[in-house]
């Protein structure tokens, strides 16, 4: 079966650094768009950074000028370099990505997440 799996969270000093790490396995045919969301205790998720297939990215207002995010399409992996860390960025961080995988049944357009890497910024 097709899966995401997050690494890097932990915990880090604010104005550290850290580097989440997403790899796609399984019968993946090609993926689209792929890109980290996050959700704060008391908050709707929300997205954080996404890139495309040609390296194009989108970034949120709050982590720009600290965040990068970028990807290897022959991997099928995405990375999202986290600088500058704040308290505010604590949160479980998702990857995602759209993408066609192969099942039993032919291809099939699917929407994908990870399990999830709790980043907690704190001193």
């Amino acid at each position: 079966q097709v899966q995401l799996v997050e690494s890097g969270g932990g915990l880090v000093q604010p104005g550290g650094f850290l580097r989440l790490s997403c790899a796609a396995s399984g019968s993946i045919f090609s993926l689209n768009a792929m890109g980290w969301y996050r959700q704060a205790p008391g908050k709707q998720r929300e997205l954080v950074a996404a890139i495309t297939t040609g390296g194009s990215a989108n970034y949120a207002d709050s982590v720009k000028g600290r965040f990068t995010i970028s990807r290897d399409n022959a991997k099928n992996t995405v990375s999202l370099q986290m600088n500058s860390l704040k308290p505010e960025d604590t949160a479980v961080y998702y990857c995602h990505a759209d993408g066609v995988v192969v099942t039993t049944s032919g291809y099939r357009y699917l929407e994908l997440w990870g399990q999830g890497t709790l980043v907690t910024v704190s001193s």
